[in-house]
């Protein structure tokens, strides 16, 4: 269990792991905080985005859409590694999903299949949203691939959190895809190495 960084203590740890940040307008205070608490945090959740074009993407995982008001997640990865935070705080990334699997990422342990969705991951996660068509076909460049890895990586170093904190959007909610294009397996290998 561990409370939210703050918000200047994410954006260094993120260039301390040498990281290009992008910081875009009020990212700070831009939550959405008033609809439910954020935290206690255990964990970092990855998406993709089914976008293309960095700006278009910027723009939209800050604003949201109708439906769903931005934030749509902390940091957006875009396709030349750099991170661009578009907010701090509750963030509409990871919906509903599976109480067996948050246990398992408190636990530090092999995820469960997800087949429910009871608990609130806006509360519990930080969310890296990654610039990508998630059709299986658009690439991913190894400079986006490092950032994930890196971005994941230090939010884990300044929790204490190993790899195992570190899951994608599918292996929290039943029916999401993302992200589609690696796995989560390979990924967290990377960050585990990273850590070392």
């Amino acid at each position: 269990m561990a409370s939210p960084l703050s918000a200047n203590r994410f954006l260094a740890c993120l260039r301390d792991e040498g990281l290009t940040v992008v910081e875009v307008g009020d990212w700070r205070e831009h939550n959405r905080n008033h609809v439910g608490p954020w935290g206690p945090v255990h964990g970092v959740m990855i998406h993709h985005t089914v976008t293309r074009g960095s700006a278009y993407t910027v723009r939209l995982c800050r604003n949201g859409y109708e439906g769903l008001p931005g934030p749509l997640c902390h940091g957006v990865i875009t396709k030349d590694g750099r991170v661009h935070l578009v907010g701090y705080g509750r963030a509409n990334h990871a919906g509903l999903g599976d109480d067996d699997v948050l246990r398992a990422v408190i636990a530090e342990k092999a995820l469960p299949p997800d087949n429910e969705k009871n608990t609130d991951g806006n509360r519990h996660f930080y969310g890296f949203e990654c610039e990508n068509l998630g059709d299986g076909e658009d690439p991913w460049p190894e400079a986006q691939l490092e950032s994930i890895e890196r971005a994941a990586a230090a939010v884990c170093r300044q929790h204490g959190w190993t790899h195992r904190s570190v899951i994608g959007h599918l292996e929290w909610q039943p029916g999401k895809v993302d992200p589609r294009g690696f796995t989560m397996d390979a990924m967290r290998r990377r960050i585990a190495e990273r850590l070392k």
